[in-house]
């Protein structure tokens, strides 16, 4: 079983204000994320909240979700991604995707071809790559569990797993930047705009 984690809990210090809350194209940006990773292949799909939980929870409570709150989310990503593998690992997943809430342009038809490759390669680790860059979502098998579980700020998060398997990660080529785009500030949001990439 695949289960998709969407890292919903940091707290948008750059933002000003909590920017999965922001709206395009008539949706918030967390709900226009969950929507699509409920669209893909992913058996299910987990949402692990920390800052405003309450009203991250609240604008997706009607879709078919598990919410997980991670209690340590000021301690930064790395605790929300053992907070969502490890309850992915409770579900029975036998691979998890990481995908980081803001990584709002990101379309279930990517999610799929990342699914599609790891489930033609079972490769430990499997990430999208558009003109020669990854992004995300990253997937890893469950026998990266133990590894996952290590990780830290100071070991720069998923990057100590990826550096440490990194002659055995499966790349995909896809047709997007939509895998690496994502936003820190709301100049960020208007630069996207700006270029067309959103209403």
């Amino acid at each position: 079983m695949l289960v998709l984690i969407v890292l919903a809990a940091g707290m948008s210090e750059r933002f000003g204000r909590n920017k999965l809350l922001e709206r395009v194209d008539n949706k918030t940006i967390i709900r226009k994320v969950v929507e699509e990773s409920i669209k893909s292949k992913a058996d299910k799909v987990v949402v692990v909240t920390g800052f405003e939980a309450e009203k991250i929870a609240n604008e997706i409570k009607d879709l078919p979700v598990i919410i997980v709150y991670n209690e340590n989310y000021k301690e930064g990503m790395s605790s929300s991604v053992k907070v969502g593998v490890k309850k992915a690992r409770e579900l029975g997943a036998t691979a998890f995707m990481i995908l980081p809430a803001d990584n709002f342009l990101i379309t279930s038809k990517t999610i799929n071809k990342v699914i599609d490759k790891y489930l033609e390669t079972k490769g430990p680790i499997v990430v999208p790559k558009f003109k020669g860059k990854r992004g995300h979502p990253i997937l890893f098998d469950d026998k990266l569990y133990d590894d996952i579980m290590l990780i830290g700020e100071e070991t720069q998060g998923l990057k100590y797993v990826v550096k440490k398997y990194y002659n055995k990660i499966v790349d995909v080529e896809v047709r997007s930047p939509e895998i690496y785009i994502d936003i820190d500030t709301p100049e960020d949001l208007e630069n996207l705009r700006k270029l067309g990439f959103i209403k």
